[in-house]
């Protein structure tokens, strides 16, 4: 194999801290960073010059599905609703075009290509049919190399698209998790969060899902919905424990701009936040008296269930972001370490469906280059390391970090390492440095904390679309 010679590390920027924390739920990081600090590049770099320097053995594979049945009214992700047949298939011959040229530039250096993990997201992938879904698969497998059956896979659904017929394409191709996004199990609280579904509906799907007999079942649910409280946050935590799934993530309610609630949510911010840590408080004792581990501020495992695994036998981790990230379809993400890159990025229904429309249309051979994306260096790389261990209930160590930067945390960190410690936020006990519980409940405080101000910009100058 090539040795990968590791790419210089400038000296660290220092910078100002950000302001003090108003609000416990300033942003979720899922990933650094946010795609709004992605800009179009006038001349972006060939893929094949990009992924020359990378691991080709341990790959993960993310294909982004941008169709829904419907848009949730707290929804800001890229997709679209209603999508009819003629745009899903040429959808597909477009990621199947992109995944060509994909593969061609991770194969020009000769070297083994491997994907031991994989993921559909979106959107809601399940919104494909049970022969796009299967066409979808062979995209992977045929064209990209993906072996599905051996591979760890995740794939996101929906109560309404949950469909005998499609979850029996994904048991047959090997999935080894299903999430479910179900948010409440009480109707009334369902239709406050501008998700028309009923319970009955929900209940049927869990019961294919749990019948085909995925390693793995996720249910998704979200605390703060306008009048929900402990009581009825207890319907629906016991409902989802009822089928026993592996893993429940916990969502805060977020109201975002373009979105469904945006301007409809009636609660004060400041009731509104007690609401939401009451109910994550509440939520979180639950599931830890129900036999559930915490492994981030979001996601609670069932304890003695394995983990889905990644390359390093770690763990799949809430934070999903990791370099060796190829991703397929229009919105998804590719991680290397020098650039991180996508395509266009909107919320806006016109505009998603305009970028959905050039994607499709795009020339072969533009897919040979990266066109929006974020050039990574030392210090941005710093950042996401640590937003990707401190922010999981493992931690961070200060050892492994300094073995890999060749600086010491402390130095580089020094003021948010004082706020969080001052704030009983952070603790440091045998070299390891892990969120408090309290920490933890400011988790989405803490992780912006980390952000350059260099992405602050980025970020505020992005026009929400």
């Amino acid at each position: 194999m090539t040795t990968t010679v590791p790419l210089p590390v400038p000296a660290f920027p220092r910078r100002l801290p950000a302001a003090e924390p108003q609000t416990p739920y300033e942003q979720y990081v899922y990933a650094y960073p946010h795609q709004k600090a992605y800009r179009l590049l006038e001349d972006g770099p060939l893929l094949s010059d990009l992924w020359s320097a990378e691991r080709l053995d341990a790959l993960s594979l993310y294909v982004h599905v941008p169709f829904c049945e419907m848009r949730c009214g707290f929804c800001n992700l890229f997709t679209r609703t209603g999508a009819p047949e003629d745009v899903t298939r040429d959808f597909l011959g477009t990621l199947e075009r992109q995944a060509r040229v994909t593969r061609r530039a991770l194969e020009a250096r000769g070297e083994e290509i491997r994907f031991p993990l994989a993921a559909f997201g979106g959107g809601t992938p399940t919104y494909l049919t049970a022969a796009e879904l299967t066409r979808l698969c062979d995209i992977c497998e045929h064209v990209m190399g993906a072996d599905l059956k051996t591979s760890s896979w995740s794939v996101e659904t929906s109560p309404a698209t949950a469909t005998a017929d499609r979850i029996a394409v994904l048991a047959e191709r090997g999935a080894t998790r299903l999430s479910i996004g179900v948010q409440s199990f009480i109707d009334e609280e369902a239709r406050a969060a501008v998700r028309p579904q009923k319970r009955e509906e929900v209940e049927v799907a869990l019961a294919r899902l749990k019948a085909a007999g995925f390693p793995i079942l996720n249910i998704d649910l979200i605390y703060g919905i306008e009048g929900q409280t402990e009581r009825t946050f207890k319907v629906s935590l016991d409902a989802a424990l009822a089928w026993e799934p592996e893993e429940v993530y916990l969502y805060p309610l977020y109201v975002r701009p373009l979105t469904g609630l945006s301007g409809r949510h009636a609660a004060t911010p400041e009731d509104w936040n007690e609401q939401r840590l009451r109910l994550y408080r509440y939520g979180r004792d639950h599931l830890l008296s129900a036999g559930y581990e915490q492994t981030s501020m979001r996601v609670f495992r069932r304890v003695g269930t394995a983990a889905l695994e990644d390359t390093d036998g770690s763990g799949i981790s809430e934070y999903n972001q990791q370099a060796g990230m190829v991703g397929l379809g229009v919105g998804a993400r590719s991680f290397t370490g020098e650039l991180h890159y996508t395509t266009d990025y909107a919320v806006a229904v016109p505009e998603v469906r305009r970028i959905i429309d050039d994607y499709i249309a795009t020339p072969t051979a533009r897919f040979e280059r990266a066109r929006w994306a974020f050039r990574m260096d030392g210090g941005e790389r710093r950042r996401m390391y640590v937003l990707q261990h401190l922010l999981e209930s493992t931690g961070l160590r200060v050892a492994d970090y300094e073995r890999r930067f060749t600086t010491r945390f402390k130095d580089d960190f020094a003021r948010e390492l004082d706020a969080l410690l001052g704030k009983n936020w952070l603790r440091e006990q045998a070299g390891t440095l892990a969120l408090t519980p309290e920490g933890m409940a400011w988790a989405d405080a803490v992780g912006p904390m980390f952000f350059s101000s260099r992405v602050r910009d980025e970020m505020s100058s992005y026009r929400d679309r």
